[in-house]
């Protein structure tokens, strides 16, 4: 079973960083394609970053994270991560990781194109 483990909410100021991890068992971080998304009470869920694995690797943003977030992974631990810096108050949401169970050729921010999910990690940003 595929199983993912999001830590390192929390609560910050505005201005302030944070870094989500995301544990997986059962997949391995460099098959396919993996993300992040994000849901708070008055939004859908949103795609923020995702890295796909082909023959190069390649990363996607949403527009409104470009340049602050950063996703990277750790092979040899098998994590996934979010880097997030000059959080904002519309950063506020459930953060969740997500990997996708097939090659992906787009859309790589299309919740509908993943599979799998954890339970999330809340960021308050204040």
């Amino acid at each position: 079973d595929v199983q993912l483990v999001e830590s390192g909410g929390g609560s910050v100021q505005a201005g302030g960083s944070l870094t989500l991890s995301c544990q997986a068992s059962g997949y391995t971080v460099t098959a396919y394609c993996m993300g992040w998304f994000r849901q708070s009470p008055r939004k859908k869920r949103e795609g923020v970053a995702s890295i796909v694995t082909g023959t190069d690797t390649l990363t996607a943003y949403a527009d409104s994270v470009k340049g602050r977030f950063t996703i990277s992974r750790d092979n040899d631990k098998n994590t996934l991560y979010l880097q997030m810096n000059s959080l904002e108050p519309e950063d506020t949401a459930m953060y969740h990781c997500a990997a996708a169970p097939r090659r992906l050729w787009g859309g790589y921010l299309n919740m509908d194109q993943y599979g799998y999910w954890g339970q999330g990690t809340q960021v308050t940003v204040s």
